[in-house]
């Protein structure tokens, strides 16, 4: 039997030393090793999705790995790979690290500097751990292992006041809607607002696991308020001075309980960065950025890209920005945003209806607000775009009823933004064309008025040559405005009368209605008037 084994190392001179140690390991196949938390966790993740097979047997995790401490990041691979041993490398010797180790779930220490007979030692104890957690997941609970778990998304405001918590609301309710079982975060621990949203009343608090080590599903029940939505929701602190007790260990610990039990863990990490909302990002597997188009959150926006990746925690091209607010007229548009943060912008924009959420808000009603609003259709495509929402059929994952109520998520599943976008042109359609058939008529009156002038200023020409002549001057009138006119508009009213050394004339015509030839009966007036000729004389 092949025995695969991943390093986790990120000191050079410790991966010197054991991957000659790793070779003389017998039917040992071992990995090239990974410099960074990050790379170990995203490189199971991606073999867990394949199979539970393509995971190695056991993982090394050296104590000076990062960003993530040694004994976080073996606790968050046991929780997410329980069929994986894993086997902490370390200097430090003391009764306290054993313990820790042992606590955080490795099954295994090997001591600095490396030798042979330890390592194999260790390798050997964990592989044979790893393959009876195998058979048993394989043979009686399969269920009970689903890869990495659920997925976590994030939901940070690039300031205050951007729409983060009612992003992070919707989001839940769109996934809980298509059937999965979604959580709800609220690690906005000084102000945290999901209760106020939701109409909830709850006494515990994310708080309240600061101080246990081990979060079962007993405790983890205890905790959570299951709203009528379906949604279980672990709030914020009602004391604010509370939220320091959750440090990054109890966030990590705590999304690793919920992720291991939800198809959906959505944290609302509000606008202040602290120590939990910055392990939150970190272990999310996607990130999201709420900015609205102004230059002030556009800036804060890229202030708290910065600085997530000076401390590590987040690449911006691993962010996903969402403009929140969002307006034709607006001169920053998404692609803007995304030129100045360096992110990825989303698809879906929300657009700026705070009217359509005042009423719910106030209420603390926000899973009441309307299945026709606009903004709440476009947060659901948004949970769409991100992949939370289920398939209709067929999908992957556990399942529960969903709750009656899916009118939005009807309306995004017939069309998206394309949906979105016929509906809003065909509302304004009878609109554009009434627009339409006025200009028309306007301009059909003004060119009535331009014929009705020119035939009246040749008709009182020729009447005044006829007038000259002693000729027929009305019937000259008559025909010479007559010949000036389209036949269309044929029927005009044609006089000429003097008054006193002038010949005027005047040319009734009729306007047509949208069409040459159909009288409604509206008439416009040119007049011309021209010297009778010899009057002086």
């Amino acid at each position: 039997m092949t025995l695969r084994i991943l390093p986790a190392v990120g000191d050079l001179d410790a991966v010197r030393a054991l991957t000659p140690l790793l070779g003389r390991l017998p039917d040992a196949e071992p990995a090239p090793p990974v410099h960074d938390s990050t790379a170990l966790l995203d490189t199971l993740a991606r073999l867990a999705g394949e199979s539970l097979e393509e995971l190695p047997e056991v993982v090394l995790v050296h104590e000076r790995i990062g960003p993530l401490p040694a004994l976080d990041l073996i606790r968050d691979l046991v929780m997410r790979f329980p069929a994986v041993g894993v086997v902490l490398i370390t200097a430090d010797t003391s009764t306290g690290v054993l313990t820790a180790a042992m606590d955080s779930g490795a099954r295994g220490i090997v001591t600095l500097p490396l030798g042979y007979d330890a390592l194999a030692e260790r390798v050997q104890a964990a592989a044979a751990w790893s393959a009876g957690m195998r058979r048993h997941l394989g043979s009686t609970t399969p269920e009970l292992y689903s890869g990495p778990g659920g997925t976590v998304v994030t939901v940070t405001g690039a300031k205050g006041g951007v729409g983060a918590t009612v992003t992070a609301v919707q989001l839940a309710l769109a996934a809980r809607a298509s059937g999965r079982t979604v959580a709800l975060v609220d690690l906005d621990l000084q102000s945290g607002d999901v209760a106020s949203y939701l109409d909830v009343q709850f006494r515990r608090s994310v708080a309240d696991l600061a101080a246990i080590t081990d979060i079962n599903p007993r405790v983890l029940q205890d905790a959570v308020y299951t709203h009528d939505s379906g949604v279980g929701l672990l709030l914020a602190p009602a004391e604010g001075e509370r939220g320091e007790e959750v440090t990054d260990r109890v966030a990590r610990q705590v999304i690793g309980a919920l992720r291991s039990r939800h198809d959906v863990v959505i944290v609302d990490c509000g606008a202040q960065m602290n120590s939990a909302t910055a392990a939150a990002v970190e272990v999310a597997d996607q990130a999201l950025l709420l900015v609205t188009p102004d230059v002030v959150a556009v800036r804060a926006a890229k202030r708290m890209v910065r600085l997530w990746d000076r401390l590590q925690i987040r690449k911006a091209e691993e962010t996903l920005t969402v403009v929140n607010r969002h307006s034709r007229g607006t001169e920053i548009q998404p692609a803007l945003v995304e030129r100045i943060t360096g992110t990825r912008v989303a698809r879906t924009v929300v657009p700026a209806s705070f009217k359509e959420l005042q009423s719910v808000v106030d209420a603390g009603r926000l899973q009441d607000l309307d299945a026709r609003s606009t903004v709440k259709q476009a947060l659901w495509a948004l949970a769409a775009e991100l992949g939370l929402v289920a398939p209709p059929e067929g999908g992957v994952g556990r399942r529960r009823k969903a709750p009656p109520d899916r009118g939005a998520l009807t309306l995004w599943r017939k069309g998206g933004d394309r949906g979105a976008v016929t509906l809003e042109f065909a509302g304004m359609f009878p609109l554009l064309l009434v627009v339409m058939a006025l200009l028309w008529e306007c301009v059909l009156y003004g060119y009535t008025y331009s014929l009705a002038g020119n035939a009246a200023d040749e008709a009182a020409r020729a009447a005044t040559a006829a007038a000259a002549v002693q000729g027929d001057s009305a019937g000259a009138c008559q025909s010479a405005g007559a010949a000036h006119l389209p036949g269309a508009w044929s029927g005009a009213t044609i006089r000429c009368n003097p008054d006193g050394p002038v010949m005027k004339a005047t040319v009734r015509v009729n306007v047509p209605l949208f069409f040459p030839g159909v009288d409604p009966g509206w008439q416009v007036e040119g007049s011309a008037g021209a010297a009778v000729e010899g009057n002086g004389r």
